[in-house]
């Protein structure tokens, strides 16, 4: 996207307490109007940012609709608009026309279902929860995500009502284990919206699996033999110190007796 004029350049924030409040957010601000989302902003404790960027009339509708959806989920900070930021403020925020460009071509994932989030304080309690999700439903996990505060987020993709139905499941199994935060199930999330996900960690990147390449035929080493020596090659000296065996004496072996006295 190519800033043309000032009115291209406004920019919208919204923050909540959340990462699944915040993507929640976010959705619902790039379906209400014609912005872009730029990003977003993890400043510790569970606070994150949503950073849209368009023009002022779809900014201002953008971050109105934010604003109400955050405080929906009960999770609002705040917001603001800026109408026409200075270059300067990109040491800040990436705002430049070029930055927007390269976020439309570099993505994460690709929006093919819905996602759903489960957020927790607690790693057990995240894994657990994840844990739950890929068992009770044909989801697939994306990545997870730390905001600080000890808050993780699990990230599963797949159909509406697979991720209904494991986002309940990893809610369920979360409060067994820990505590659970906050969820979000999005239906339809946009591409910028997928684009803006957190990269997935090196544990989620499988590698392919290469099958094991045997040799056909494993050669054995033979072994050396070795001559032993002869008897009659020997020192008389050793032949002397021979000891004959003597052949073992057969015992004779007592008859068992009968449990029945004669009759005599």
């Amino acid at each position: 996207m190519e800033i043309q004029s000032p009115d291209m350049g406004a920019l919208g924030l919204v923050c909540t307490r959340s990462f699944p409040a915040m993507i929640g957010t976010a959705d619902m601000m790039l379906k209400s109007s014609g912005v872009v989302l730029v990003g977003y902003e993890k400043t510790g404790g569970g606070y994150c940012t949503a950073v849209v960027r368009g023009h002022y009339a779809d900014i201002r509708l953008a971050v109105q609709t934010g604003k109400e959806t955050a405080e929906q989920f009960g999770q609002y900070v705040s917001s603001m608009m800026l109408p026409r930021p200075l270059p300067n403020l990109e040491l800040v925020l990436p705002i430049s026309a070029h930055f927007m460009a390269y976020a439309q071509t570099q993505g994460n994932f690709k929006a093919t279902g819905a996602i759903g989030l489960v957020e927790t304080r607690g790693f057990p309690a995240m894994v657990g929860a994840a844990d739950a999700m890929l068992k009770s439903a044909n989801v697939e996990m994306l990545t997870y995500e730390k905001t600080g505060s000890g808050l993780c987020t699990a990230i599963v993709q797949g159909r509406v009502a697979d991720v209904t139905m494991a986002v309940e499941a990893g809610m369920y199994e979360a409060e067994r284990i820990g505590e659970l935060h906050a969820i979000m199930v999005i239906p339809r999330p946009l591409d910028d919206l997928m684009r803006s996900l957190p990269r997935p960690h090196a544990s989620l990147e499988l590698d392919t699996l290469q099958p094991l390449q045997l040799p056909v035929a494993t050669p054995r080493k033979e072994r050396e033999l070795v001559e032993m020596p002869r008897l009659q090659k020997l020192p008389a000296a050793l032949q002397q110190e021979a000891v004959v065996l003597e052949p073992a004496r057969e015992v004779e072996k007592e008859k068992p007796r009968s449990p029945f006295r004669s009759m005599e």
